[in-house]
Parts: C-alpha cells; structure tokens; sequence
C-alpha cells in the first residue's frame, strides 16, 4: 500500500485516492497529488484593499469605520497605523493602534499610506 500525502487542509492522515484526485473524508477537501507539492512551496502574500503588497513595518489607513468587538467605541476611517506586523490567520495584521491599545486587524479594510 502506498503512503499518501496527508490532508493540506485539516492535516488528516486518512487522505484516500479517487482517480486522479486525493480526497480528505474528515474535511471533504479535494486536491490533485501534482497540486500538493507546490501548494507547500508557496509563500502567503499580503494585499490590502486595493491590492498593494504589504510588507512588515509599513503604515496604513483604514478604509471603513471599524467597531470594537466587546466595546462602544468605533475607529474611524483614515486613522493611520505604523509599524504593522504581518500574521497568519482570518486577522492578518497585528498592529498598535494609538488611543485604542493593541489590536488585529483584516487587510482587506486598510490601504497602504
């Protein structure tokens, strides 16, 4: 029996073939085993709303007014914010933002200054 790659999703160890496609029965994700090996090599690129790249340290402005979550305040569009850091996750930015603290922030809400 041959080893199989396993989920690149869910990392699931169960991955079974179905003709020409590799199949995960815990998460249901479908891929080609010629997919899987570039898929691994491809590094994550940060683009905010308009579709600039973003590096570590850059400034940006917010494009829409923000709720806090757990609070009444609201930031408002065109606050900047300096020195970001780039993070994996659904928040891809970790930033401090002034009068509010630190906090996590989308990119898709924010544009390079």
């Amino acid at each position: 029996m041959s080893s199989l790659p396993p989920c690149p999703k869910c990392q699931s160890e169960y991955s079974y073939e179905d003709g020409s496609q590799l199949i995960c029965p815990e998460c249901g994700h479908e891929w080609s085993l010629a997919d899987a090996a570039p898929a691994e090599e491809a590094a994550k690129v940060w683009k905010d709303a308009n579709g600039n790249l973003l590096q570590d340290g850059d400034t940006v402005t917010l494009v829409k007014d923000l709720k806090v979550k757990g609070s009444s305040t609201v930031i408002k569009v065109g606050t900047k914010v300096k020195n970001i850091r780039l993070i994996e996750g659904d928040h891809d930015i970790d930033c401090k933002i002034e009068g509010f603290g630190p906090m996590q922030l989308k990119s898709e809400f924010i544009k390079k200054a």
